[in-house]
């Protein structure tokens, strides 16, 4: 017999196949809070597996890392995120076991989905397609707090937004790689990320382009965010391209590295024009190979306001005047040769 009450009142429910005709509020089937224990990955993965269907809110164990050492299912380690789910990692970690013989990433939020990660590191995570440490398809994912490091995917190595909504809110993603695009962060498909008083640092595209961010056929706004040592093709901290529309305020690019587009890469094609916009912003001391140490603007449009782009090389802005208030400083002069500053005759022997 479970009873349930409200406003003083009581109802009985006994036995099976009863139904009510009016359910309270606080009924059974509302979110509970469900603690896993330290490492327990059963408990988690019956975690999620209630709160996809109740609407989970899930507790890990303070500062404890939970290893995966199989995949949930055959791409992902855990089960795919299909309700509203909330994990509060405490300062934990979840990762796929560097030993694992499978490849795997660790969250996969499907269409209709919502993930909320709060105070949890997420690292580790290997796929062979897109979204090495998470992969949102047409849903929601919400980072509050927490780091994505050390994961690994064709495309996204740390997060891949397929046409979904993406939130990072002071969330660090570093140290991850993309064998293609996106290294840090992948936005696709018509997708919407936003990112604020985080960092992307030390993330790589090996063989492609987006170092750190790669916004491709979609639209994201960086607020108070350091992009960092990032290295890519084109765009080492971020590549913005197809028709994406791009917004970065209070934000540093800085010491990233590319063959073009060390800092931004802003590329417009056959599939429309891309623009960016940077508020309040400084793109200083990336290093490009070719051209566009700071900006590379490609047929697309770029805005600056209240900007600094200085002290990139071999320049700031490429090509020449494409963007509006981003110059070049002028050609180094050669200094004079040793033979023109003194001839022998004026070299004498100290006395």
């Amino acid at each position: 017999m479970r009873f349930i009450s409200r406003s003083g009142a009581m109802t009985a429910a006994v036995g099976t196949g009863l139904s009510l005709a009016v359910l309270p509020t606080g009924s059974a089937s509302a979110a509970e809070d469900i603690h896993v224990g330290c490492n327990d990955i059963p408990g988690l993965v019956d975690a999620i597996n209630q709160a996809n269907t109740n609407g989970g809110r899930i507790t890990l164990a303070p500062r404890c890392t939970y290893t995966l050492t199989t995949p949930d299912n055959p791409d992902d380690g855990l089960p795919e995120i299909t309700g509203d789910v909330t994990i509060s990692g405490n300062g934990s970690t979840i990762r796929r076991d560097p030993n694992a013989t499978e490849s795997f990433r660790i969250f996969h939020v499907v269409s209709g989905g919502t993930l909320t990660l709060k105070s949890l590191t997420v690292s580790g995570g290997l796929s062979g397609d897109s979204g090495g440490g998470a992969l949102n398809e047409q849903g929601t994912l919400n980072l509050t707090n927490t780091a994505f490091k050390d994961n690994s995917a064709v495309t996204g190595g740390g997060v891949s937004n397929n046409g979904g909504q993406l939130n990072l809110d002071r969330t660090a993603v570093e140290r991850n790689t993309a064998a293609s695009f996106g290294g840090g962060v992948l936005n696709t498909g018509d997708g919407t990320a936003t990112m604020k008083k985080g960092s992307l640092l030390k993330n790589r595209a090996v063989t492609s382009n987006g170092g750190g961010f790669e916004n491709q056929v979609g639209t994201a706004s960086l607020e108070s965010v350091s992009v960092g040592g990032n290295t890519a093709i084109e765009g080492g901290g971020i590549r913005n391209v197809n028709g994406s529309t791009l917004n970065l305020k209070s934000t540093t690019l800085k010491d990233n590295i590319a063959v073009r587009g060390a800092g931004l890469s802003n590329l417009s094609t056959t599939f429309g024009n891309a623009t960016a916009t940077l508020v309040d912003s400084l793109v200083t001391h990336n290093t490009a190979i070719t051209a566009g140490g700071g900006i590379d603007n490609q047929a697309g449009q770029v805005t600056l306001t209240n900007t600094k782009v200085i002290d990139n090389e071999p320049d700031n802005c490429a090509p020449e005047g494409s963007v509006p208030g981003c110059t070049n400083p002028t050609a180094a002069i050669d200094p004079p040769s040793a033979q023109g500053l003194q001839s022998d005759d004026d070299i004498k022997d100290p006395e």
